[in-house]
Parts: structure tokens; sequence; C-alpha cells
């Protein structure tokens, strides 16, 4: 019988061959001690390079990340290329199943994958400055991947396009008001894993037959999850709502609210630095930055610190989500593929362009 090594070499085929790690006894994690500014100095002497791949769905939506990143720590240089999650995790398996990595860390919507890396023996076992302040559900006991920051969504719905005397558009039920027909932009949730499970929440509250009447209004369905409320945002159009979107300006007319008739998503965007990181003092100092105080207390959000300020927002004090659920759903793949393709049976697959490219 031919080895599983000779057919891959025979097929021409690109096979991860992973092994128990367990038994190596290894998993004791590099503890920072240095400061910040020590390890800004390692990363230059590096070459002052590092590369991450980050989830999301629009080209500039990691700016922010880069210019503060860049400004904080002159002449190191921020490599960051935002796309689906999905995309991300697949083309890193087959880096490191073709011994030719060159990322160096790894930010993503797709938590799964971090345990399965960790046990494949890929990731850096690093515990950076204020590990142990991140929240004990966000983090690997071995400091193999951790939070860096929580994403969620809420209800969005543009007040200069709607009658305030009409309320607010807040829970899931709102979107049934006959008002809101052709008005409503959603994301396909046979798209993205995370306005699946945003659904999926939703219909286990209110049942299919509110997906039936949500489809009933004629909703306008696209791909990523920021297309919504860039749609929203425009006046040259109609469509006013979405609970598919996040914190927005009050100035653009943009208002947002949590709803409470069913639980809505929020997850921590999980970050690893992988074992054989061609810039492994470089992406040392981006974990560090992405969890210090000084990083996230410029979002005035939620965080994955347990030493947030008195006057943030706790993520455990929000009522109405659990973002420690999101890596356990995430883990079924095997429901996560029923439910996708449930979706897709009633909604068909995903048409247009990828959020990437298509200018909204």
């Amino acid at each position: 019988m031919r080895s599983i090594v000779a057919l891959c070499a025979l097929t021409k085929a690109s096979c991860i061959f992973a092994y128990d790690a367990t038994l190596g006894f290894n998993s004791r994690p590099i503890i920072e001690s240095r400061s910040i500014d020590d390890i800004h100095q390692a990363a230059l002497q590096e070459g002052g390079i590092v590369t991450a791949w980050h989830g999301g769905d629009e080209e500039n939506q990691q700016g922010a990340l880069k210019k503060a990143f860049e400004e904080r720590f002159p002449g190191v240089t921020l490599n960051i290329t935002v796309d689906l999650s999905k995309y991300h995790d697949g083309l890193i398996d087959e880096q490191l199943a073709n011994k030719n990595l060159y990322v160096d860390s790894a930010i993503l919507q797709t938590v799964h994958d971090y345990p399965r890396w960790k046990e494949e023996g890929a990731l850096l076992n690093y515990a950076p400055l204020g590990f142990d302040k991140i929240h004990p559900s966000f983090r690997d006991i071995d400091a193999a991947f951790y939070g860096v920051r929580i994403f969620g969504w809420s209800g969005v719905w543009n007040t200069k396009k709607w009658d305030s005397s009409k309320g607010p558009i807040q829970n899931f039920a709102d979107f049934l008001n006959p008002e809101l027909r052709n008005r409503i932009v959603l994301t396909y949730p046979n798209d993205d894993d995370a306005v699946l499970y945003a659904f999926d929440l939703v219909m286990q509250q209110l049942g299919s037959e509110w997906l039936e009447s949500l489809l009933a209004q004629n909703p306008l369905w696209v791909r990523g999850s920021a297309t919504p409320t860039a749609i929203i945002s425009q006046s040259n159009n109609s469509y006013v709502a979405s609970f598919i979107g996040g914190e927005a300006d009050p100035s653009s007319g943009l208002n947002t609210s949590f709803p409470t008739d069913a639980p809505f998503v929020t997850w921590p965007q999980t970050a690893a630095i992988f074992k054989d990181a061609p810039h492994p003092e470089g992406a040392k100092l981006l974990h560090n930055f992405l969890i210090s105080k000084e990083w996230l207390e410029s979002s005035k959000s939620w965080t994955v610190r347990t030493d947030a300020p008195p006057d943030y927002p706790n993520i455990f004090d929000t009522p109405g989500t659990n973002p420690t659920v999101f890596q356990g759903w995430m883990a079924n793949r095997n429901r996560v593929e029923r439910l996708r393709f449930w979706f897709e049976k009633r909604l068909g697959t995903a048409q247009g362009l990828s959020p990437l490219d298509d200018n909204i």
C-alpha cells in the first residue's frame, strides 16, 4: 500500500501533515518581559517588517491600525492584508503545507482554525505584555492564540430616512414592519459564518416563521458585513436599516441599538503568531501593541482586557450577547455547513463581486 507521503507526491497534492504534539511536553509559552520599546529595537534589528493577515471585507478596514502602529514604532512597516477570513485560512494552510510561510501573524474571524494550528505545531506559544489581563475565556492556556478585539453587530438605521415617530428599528421583530419592505439591506448568511451565526441565534428564539416574514420584506442581499452600513449611509437610495452593522457616527444620521428579543453576535477576533514566522520580533511587537491599553483604549468600545477603565462598556455586562460561545459554534463544522446550505436553498448562492472589489 502506498504511503500518504508517496500518494501526495504522486498526485502533486498539497498535504498538511498534522502531528500530535502532546507528548512533546513543550507547550510552555515565551512570557514577554521586555519593554515594548525594547521589542521595537529588536524588530528594527530584524529588518523592520511585519506581515499580518487580518479578516475583513474592505481593503482599508485596518488602515487606522497600520497608521497608529507605524507612527508608534518608527522604522517598522506593517504589511497588513485584509480579506475574508475563510480565504485567508486556506492560503495559510497552503503555505504551511508547502513550507513557504511568509505570513507572520493571523488575526481572523475563523476562530476554529487556531486550536487546529496549535495541534499541528504551527503556532508560537507567546504571551505578550498584558496577556494575563486578557479575559481567560479569550486566551489559550498556552498562549498560542488569544482574542485581541471584540467584534459584534447591532441594529443600525438611518434617521434621515426614517420618521422618528415610527419608533426605533431595534429588535429583530421590528424588521417585519411593512413600512420597511424593500428598504432593508442584509449580508448573505451563507457567505459569512458570523452572519450565519447571527441568523442562527435569532431563529433559535423567533423561529423559521420570522425568516419567512423577513424574506417577504424583499431585503437587498449583499456580500460583506460592512456593505449594509455603507449602502444605508448613502443619500441616493431608500435603504434604511440592517441588523448586520456596527457602531456608527451619529452625525452621519446613523443610529445603532442592541436588540432585546433575541441574542446578537459578538466574538473575540483572534490572533496568533506562527512558529516559523519570517519576522518573529516584528510579529511580537504587533501583538504587544494590539493588546496594549494604549491601542485598545483608543476605541472606547468593548475590550478583551479585564482592566479597562470603569467608564468603558464591559462585554460581560452587556445584555443579549455572549462572546464566549462563538468558538464552539464555529468548531461544529457539520452543523455550520448544514445551516449554510439550508439558507443557500432559500436565498441562492451569494451574488456579486467580492466586497473588497465592489467599490461600495
